[in-house]
């Protein structure tokens, strides 16, 4: 008997983002696939889920989840998990995907597994791959029965397309409570930025310790935009106040998988790599030549990042000329 997971897909700008489809792809080929959609936008992308993996859509277009933070989700899930008791609940790591999943958890006293890059049924159960410390991977299992969550990690999976896959939509008619609307969403402010989010970037200049002090980061900035990439970050230089915490990659950070990562000062730490050792082609760019970076590095450049990043960003300016 075939198993079902059902993913909520959380909705940006109108959109299903990306994180939640990946992971809908991965519950595809896991079992039978089912969606949930909250929002005022959940009718109208209803139907394209099945593209991406979903058979069956649950479906509530109140704008009131797009107004209320978290809880009025959590209760109509919570709900739902009553009524169908799926295998599993499968989400992507998000801010708000994160507190839903620990609220759930609560509320209906199931287990719960976070940061997960892979997972199966197999014979006698569930099996959840889980980075532990950085440089170990262990295997973790919900062991009693009824309903688990898991929580992604970002880019474990692939986003995967089920072409004329038509799923089948269930519309939620429930009202929502008054105690679920307790927190209002007052304003939304978006960062400005230029180039590619760090998350989706092809190419990606980090910076680490190695450059100094914060004044020095430009040089990371201006390399990743002769490259049309995106500049990011090591914990250590966002701790010190260098960069906001969304610059931050490694494994209290962003996981990414550019095609090209070039780490500049950058020590490499079990932390960092974790976030990062998934990239293509890996260019380490440090002053000391045995510095654990270099051990996943393509290519190694031991030297000065601080001499090196600007001849760099000038060859690259020259070429595209």
């Amino acid at each position: 008997m075939a198993h079902t997971i059902w993913v909520l897909i959380e909705l940006e700008n109108g959109k299903p983002a990306r994180s939640s489809l990946e992971v809908l792809g991965k519950a595809a080929k896991l079992g039978r696939a089912e969606a949930i959609v909250l929002g005022a936008a959940a009718a109208e992308i209803a139907p394209e889920l099945g593209q991406y993996g979903a058979e069956k859509v649950y479906v509530h277009a109140d704008e009131t989840y797009d107004t209320y933070l978290t809880l009025p989700a959590v209760e109509t899930v919570s709900n739902l998990l009553k009524q169908h008791q799926p295998d599993l609940l499968l989400l992507a790591t998000t801010y708000n995907l994160r507190d839903i999943a620990a609220r759930l958890m609560v509320r209906n006293n199931i287990g719960l597994i976070t940061d997960a890059t892979d997972l199966n049924f197999e014979n006698d159960g569930l099996k959840v791959t889980v980075p532990w410390g950085g440089e170990n991977l262990v295997t973790a299992t919900h062991p009693y029965q009824g309903t688990g969550i898991v929580l992604v990690r970002p880019k474990a999976f692939a986003l995967e397309r089920y072409e004329g896959r038509t799923a089948e939509v269930e519309t939620l008619t429930t009202t929502i409570s008054t105690e679920a609307q307790a927190i209002k969403v007052i304003d939304t402010v978006e960062v400005a930025s230029e180039g590619p989010a760090l998350e989706d970037a092809a190419v990606i200049v980090s910076g680490g310790r190695g450059l100094g002090k914060a004044e020095n980061y430009h040089l990371v900035e201006e390399l990743a935009a002769a490259l049309g990439g995106a500049p990011g970050a090591t914990r250590a230089i966002v701790d010190a106040g260098w960069l906001p915490y969304s610059y931050q990659i490694g494994q209290t950070g962003k996981t990414v998988k550019p095609t090209l990562y070039i780490a500049a000062g950058i020590s490499g730490a079990i932390q960092h790599l974790s976030g990062m050792k998934g990239s293509k082609f890996i260019v380490a760019i440090n002053k000391d030549e045995n510095a654990p970076i270099f051990s996943v590095a393509d290519f190694g450049v031991v030297g000065d990042a601080l001499t090196i990043l600007p001849q760099l960003t000038e060859e690259v300016k020259k070429r595209k000329a």
